[in-house]
């Protein structure tokens, strides 16, 4: 080795020194500061452990029943989601424990794919609507979000409703079944309310993926519960976060009729810290339930904690492969650091300049910890060198003769494995030990993925030269595409199975009169009931049976209230262990059906009859005070002829219930009805003063369609005449 080559890795190894003290003096500094918020958190914690929890019971989900149901809003953004909507749509259905809600879905004109996908969701979920933006896509998540605001104050209008809540929710979100409950208990009192969202775990080795885990563990276990603990600013985390209609309000009139920041590829995040400008209530709502049925559905595992696991929040994937996750990480960068440094400034107030400070400052840190790592692989490189080749030449330790090194490098391991300790301690209580002890060799690779973000986010913003230029860069997600099959039309499945010819199909449908298609051909002495179910379950995938309405079991009648079933159109049929089976003329959609199964405490299922045994079922077993002596009379005929089938299937034709009268008709559209049927209580009003009552029809409107009701009934009554 030459005397220059010594000569200059000396000066290379007292650089090294120097630049060594500089980063263990800046990593203590930023130790200090997580330090800071530890501190906070466990003395919060043991306060409210021994004053609060000692002397008060901790609140369940018993009080969120205890709140009537106001109608909520779900914004859902979708760019290029094929098979994401329909599976997050049958999921709310199937598990939210609410009723009153509605999803309205944002798709682009040049996104057909997603169009349709959403189109064959609105067929089957009745309060899923499709939203088209004015501008084509991609634009950023703010805009879309605006088109669906400007589509949600249209249909309260149409629906003459006012939607206490707006949800931001991505259509790739799995959402806890009591969310809405608890959204619904803290409304109005408070304008935002962020829930905890917690990534699935992947698979030990998947570490980009992991580190999610670990990093919204933390933050939303600790770190966001400081923030509102003492600044009382929540940041939204752009799913999971409910907007009241105050809140949206203040919006709106801030951007003159737009409340979202279209320029903005974190418009969450502002809206958190516009809203506290205004005085407005920001809250964090860790709420846990007792009920482990009505948290989302977990395995578990050794270390896990009730009160974490159990917790009310959003469950999503995040990106497994490097390069999205470092892509979404830079839109994150940019929105926060830069266009949140340049939108909003700084506070005059201390404590939230503090946390502003905390949310920019990742762009020192991450570099910082990069550097170290890099510092530190050149020392285990020199270490592993001396132990290789004894006789090489040896240089002196960095850390010798210096105090200063040596004490900061001894305070940073302390607040080192107080990270790892902090880390593994929140991601153990959610997750399990196992994800707990992997949290730290994920730390180091967190750094990585969040170093090369800020190197993404830089260039990007020098690329454009302003921040605010920076196109919606969207995640691409995970959830599987689920094929819709295209439907045959009822009339052309009936031509197609031989019981039905072109020309009397195309004279049903152009009859001047409107009626259901099937009820048409059904008048016309075309095909029959059966025939009319069967391919109607052959359309819908869905079971039916013959009903026979006078057949029934009355204990089994006796367990569903008349309430629920004029509400819902449904006769319970029969039991299939614990699961009722009930029986509709229609569809029952899944919103309502989970419904149905909270009311009765227990599962259901529903299964098609044929056209008019429902509708004869319920005038006979749920008798209404209003019902007519006609009404009864041709019950009481048709009672003692219950064995006469063809006599049930002429007066079954014409069965006609108002509310489908109403919508064939055009008077009333479907998703209104169904909207307007969530507050409909039959037991203290008649469905078309309800109407009436919420403006979507008419006295004269109402009229008429009792009037040609009445027209099919006095048919039926002729019927019931004629055969006594």
């Amino acid at each position: 080795m030459s005397l220059g080559f010594v000569d200059f890795f000396a000066y290379v190894l007292f650089g090294l020194k120097y630049l060594a003290i500089t980063l263990a003096l800046l990593m203590f500094v930023l130790g200090l500061d997580d330090l800071f918020i530890d501190l906070v958190y466990w003395s919060r914690t043991l306060i409210r452990r021994w004053r609060i929890y000692e002397k008060f019971k901790r609140a369940d989900e018993k009080r969120l029943y205890e709140i009537p149901e106001k109608p909520l809003a779900i914004m859902v953004p979708a760019w290029h989601e094929v098979g994401v909507v329909g599976e997050m749509a049958r999921l709310a259905a199937s598990t939210l424990d609410y009723e009153n809600y509605q999803i309205f879905v944002g798709t682009y004109p040049n996104d057909a794919e997603t169009q349709a996908d959403v189109d064959a969701v609105c067929q089957h979920y009745p309060n899923v609507h499709k939203v088209v933006c004015a501008r084509p896509g991609p634009t950023s998540k703010a805009d879309c979000l605006n088109n669906i605001i400007d589509t949600i104050f249209r249909f309260e209008s149409d629906a003459k409703i006012e939607f206490a809540g707006f949800i931001l929710h991505d259509a790739e979100d799995v959402i806890s079944p009591m969310e809405l409950r608890l959204f619904n208990y803290l409304l109005p009192s408070k304008d935002l309310i962020q829930i905890p969202v917690y990534p699935y775990a992947p698979q030990w080795n998947a570490f980009t993926a992991g580190h999610y885990v670990d990093e919204f563990a933390e933050n939303h276990g600790k770190d966001v519960i400081v923030r509102e603990a003492l600044t009382g600013q929540v940041p939204s985390a752009g799913v999971g976060t409910c907007f009241s209609r105050k809140a949206i309000s203040a919006l709106l009139e801030d951007g003159d009729g737009i409340a979202f920041d279209v320029q903005s590829l974190t418009e969450d995040y502002d809206i958190g810290f516009r809203l506290k400008q205004k005085g407005m209530k920001c809250i964090f709502a860790r709420y846990s339930v007792t009920d482990p049925e009505l948290a989302l559905e977990q395995k578990w595992v050794v270390g896990m904690n009730r009160a974490f696991s159990q917790v009310i929040c959003v469950r999503e994937h995040f990106p497994r492969d490097l390069q999205h996750a470092i892509r979404q990480k830079s839109r994150w960068i940019v929105g926060i650091v830069f266009q949140g440094t340049k939108n909003l400034g700084w506070s005059s107030k201390g404590s939230l300049n503090y946390f502003l400070w905390r949310d920019r400052r990742g762009l020192i840190a991450y570099l910082l910890s990069f550097m170290v790592n890099l510092l530190l692989l050149v020392l285990v490189s020199m270490w592993l060198m001396t132990l290789l080749s004894p006789e090489a030449w040896r240089f002196p330790s960095i850390l010798s003769d210096s105090p200063l090194l040596s004490t900061l490098l001894w305070l940073n391991g302390l607040m080192l494995l107080n990270r790892l300790f902090q880390r593994a301690w929140f991601v153990t209580r959610f997750y399990g030990l196992g994800q707990g002890l992997l949290s730290a060799p994920r730390m180091m690779w967190s750094n990585f993925v969040n170093f090369f973000a800020n190197l993404r986010a830089l260039r990007q913003v020098m690329a454009m030269g302003d921040s605010r230029r920076v196109a919606w860069d969207k995640t691409t997600h995970e959830f599987p595409a689920l094929a819709e099959a295209q439907r045959t039309p009822l009339g052309h499945r009936l031509v197609e199975k031989g019981l039905l010819t072109e020309e009397q199909l195309e004279a049903a449908i152009t009859n001047p009169v409107r009626r259901r298609l099937g009820h048409e051909l059904l008048l016309r002495g075309h095909i029959n009931s059966t025939q009319l179910v069967e391919t109607l379950a052959e359309q819908l995938d869905l079971e039916w049976a013959p009903l026979n309405p006078f057949k029934l079991d009355k204990q089994l009648i006796d367990r569903v209230p008349r309430k629920v079933a004029t509400h819902y159109g449904v006769l319970p049929v029969t039991e299939e262990g614990t699961t009722l089976v009930l029986t509709s003329e229609g569809p029952v959609s899944q919103v309502s059906l989970g419904a149905i199964s909270r009311q009765l405490k227990r599962p259901v299922r529903c299964r098609l009859a044929p056209q008019g045994r429902v509708t004869l079922g319920i005038r006979y077993w749920y008798p209404s005070a209003l019902q007519n002596e006609e009404v009864r009379h041709m019950l009481h005929v048709l009672e003692r002829h219950q064995d006469d089938e063809a006599l049930l299937e002429r007066v079954g034709h014409h069965q006609v219930l108002l509310g489908n009268l109403l919508q064939v008709r055009g008077m009333v559209p479907a998703t209104l009805f169904n909207q307007a049927l969530i507050d409909f209580d039959a037991e203290h009003m008649s469905l078309g003063d309800h109407l009436i009552e919420r403006g979507m029809i008419t006295p004269e409107i109402l009229q008429q369609a009792l009037a040609e009701q009445s027209s099919e009934q006095q048919a039926a009554f002729r019927i019931a005449r004629e055969v006594e």
